[in-house]
């Protein structure tokens, strides 16, 4: 581990093992480079670094403050030790609003992408990889069409987390692209088609709670 990784490591240790409180200012370089055992421009890469992290904040010609006692895991962290349930439950969250607003917002250019994802959707059904690619790629269809640019970046955040867990439940429980599972994504279409929010809404979160119920 690089020597600024490392004294950044042991400052965090102690913010958290409370040597210093929340507010509460930091010695200066000089009294914590032979502490961590590191030269001076070492301690200020690893103050760039938890400040950074939302833990340091530095205040010109003030010195630097406790800003947090720990430092937040990271968004990769977080979706790497999440289950899928958990996953899911994100999704209905964000997919339940953004088919509302996607049947209120969505261009021509949009619904015949959505139409496009859905068409190829239903040509793979045979292949567990190629369906998981194909489902993603309509759901993220409806997101775009919401035009809400956080939402799509959450979305995409979870994509990776997301495709492999669903390739191994589905490979678990090998049922897969039944018509039923496909009609409900043509409701869900349709719905936006038919700028009918509410019913979008209530559709993108059966079919996910449908999912969630499945993995119980």
């Amino acid at each position: 581990m690089p020597l600024a990784d490392q004294a950044a490591e042991l400052l965090l240790e102690r913010i958290r093992a409370g040597e210093w409180g929340l507010g509460e200012k930091l010695p200066g370089e000089t009294t914590l480079a032979p502490q961590l055992g590191v030269g001076r421009s070492t301690v200020r890469e690893a103050i760039r670094q938890l400040a950074g992290r939302g833990v340091l904040v530095s205040r010109q010609g003030a010195g630097v403050f406790v800003a947090a006692l720990d430092a937040p895991e990271g968004w990769d962290t977080v979706l790497r030790k999440a289950d899928i349930v958990a996953v899911i439950e994100a999704r209905i969250a964000i997919e339940t609003e953004a088919a509302g607003l996607a049947a209120t917002r969505r261009t021509p250019a949009d619904l015949r992408a959505i139409r496009r994802a859905l068409a190829q959707r239903a040509e793979q059904r045979s292949d567990i990889e190629n369906h998981v690619d194909a489902d993603t790629a309509f759901h993220r269809a409806i997101v775009v069409a919401a035009h809400n640019p956080v939402l799509i970046e959450l979305f995409d955040s979870f994509t990776p987390r997301l495709r492999q867990s669903m390739i191994e439940m589905l490979r678990i429980r090998s049922d897969f692209g039944s018509d039923a599972d496909h009609e409900a994504h043509i409701a869900l279409a349709d719905a936006i088609a038919d700028r009918d929010g509410p019913a979008a809404g209530q559709r993108s979160r059966a079919h996910l709670l449908s999912m969630k119920e499945a993995l119980a």
